[in-house]
């Protein structure tokens, strides 16, 4: 372990987040914290951590869970692990398209459960991707790399971002337009946005509605992004169909989903490759022994 040649680690043996209690008592006098996405770094964690904190190295690309003034208040940066991560998640988000448009994960239960009784012509129809227009709302890294996947599928690429994405106009001669238009014209809707407070709720109850019927939204960006009750409105009215791989109140979700066949549900599954998982924890070590060198982080985000 890279941390372990020069250091001393607590390691919390579990997969499952242990009480923030646990964690705030664990952390004390350390030098360094790893933190995972469920972990909120903010006044009372640096508090707990006392005078020795010198960095918070997120396992995340995202790092909405981390108050970046708290930690510049106290002189503690903070590091994450970008770009690692992009093509994974951008498989991930493949993956929710096909299931969602394709219906795989009904025609598996079905087949499983027995309810199979054979091949007939009105069975479970999808939606087509060939020529079918995808709408990439955020052109990061993520988002071009999902577009980029598009290309067998002869899309049509609508994007909106901040700036123009030459190399997705040049490559696949996407067309950058206002979110509303996208959210109108795409068959398809891919979230690749970070999560901002003027973010939470982009797609809220005004922008499903005008979604096309039938139309596929899939979200493996952050879950505050959609209004959860919304969608489920949405789903339930059967207007729509989603794929899911982050949700609003994460691991909760919103009481009535899980009975939708209509959306498929994915347990935060975007990075989650034996490699990426692996370079992730090397750039995590590499970000901490930087800072305890007095060394700039590869990866800082404050």
């Amino acid at each position: 372990m890279l941390v372990g040649a020069g250091c001393v680690v607590d390691h919390l043996q579990t997969d499952v987040a242990p009480p923030r209690e646990e964690v705030l008592a664990r952390i004390e006098g350390a030098a360094g914290v790893v933190t995972m996405m469920s972990d909120r770094v903010d006044d009372p964690f640096l508090s707990a951590a006392g005078d020795t904190l010198r960095v918070v190295a997120n396992f995340a690309v995202g790092y909405d869970n981390i108050d970046l003034a708290a930690c510049s208040r106290r002189s503690v940066r903070a590091t994450n692990t970008p770009g690692v991560l992009t093509e994974a998640t951008a498989d991930i988000a493949w993956a929710l398209i096909m299931a969602t448009a394709r219906r795989v994960i009904e025609g598996d239960r079905k087949v499983r459960e027995g309810r199979w009784q054979g091949w007939y012509p009105t069975e479970l129809l999808g939606v087509e991707l060939h020529g079918a227009t995808l709408g990439i709302v955020g052109a990061g890294r993520i988002g071009t790399a999902t577009a980029r996947r598009a290309l067998g599928f002869g899309m049509h690429i609508l994007y909106t971002h901040p700036r123009a994405n030459p190399e997705l106009e040049q490559e696949q001669r996407a067309q950058r337009v206002p979110l509303d238009e996208l959210i109108e014209a795409a068959d398809i809707v891919s979230l690749h946005v970070p999560y901002r407070p003027e973010n939470r709720h982009l797609i809220d109850a005004a922008r499903l509605a005008r979604m096309k019927p039938g139309a596929l939204l899939i979200n493996t960006a952050r879950g505050p992004i959609i209004d959860e009750r919304a969608l489920l409105a949405a789903l339930q009215s059967d207007r729509l169909r989603a794929g899911l791989d982050v949700y609003e109140h994460e691991p909760q979700l919103t009481p009535g989903l899980t009975e939708l066949p209509n959306v498929v549900l994915l347990p935060h599954l975007g990075s989650g490759t034996v490699a990426t998982r692996q370079r992730m924890s090397e750039m995590v070590a590499n970000n901490i022994l930087a800072v305890l060198r007095d060394e700039p982080p590869p990866h800082p985000i404050s």
